[in-house]
């Protein structure tokens, strides 16, 4: 895989950006994508040094409109990604904290 087709995009909430401060960042990954991978993608991508990768699964979620029969929110693969101390911050986050 292309390191731009296992990074998806930043998950932006409250409360993956207060783990910025301890250099944890959240990214939506490829759910083909394993830990080597991601990691390796990171950081050809962003120039960081990364100490840690966690993935986690979630599930869609069942929606309805209306009285419709219920559908479903796609699932998705996310990954929280540690930096190790003496590397850079990724500063497409900086501006958002």
């Amino acid at each position: 895989m292309i390191s731009y087709d296992v990074i998806i995009r930043p998950i932006i909430t409250e409360r993956s950006m207060s783990a910025v401060a301890d250099k944890k960042y959240v990214f939506e990954v490829a759910p083909a994508a394993g830990k080597i991978e991601i990691k390796k993608a990171v950081e050809e991508i962003f120039g960081v040094k990364v100490a840690k990768v966690n993935t986690m699964h979630v599930p869609g979620k069942a929606k309805r409109m209306g009285a419709a029969r219920p559908g479903r929110t796609k699932a998705w693969k996310k990954a929280i990604v540690q930096l190790t101390e003496d590397s850079k911050t990724i500063e497409m986050f900086e501006g958002m904290v």
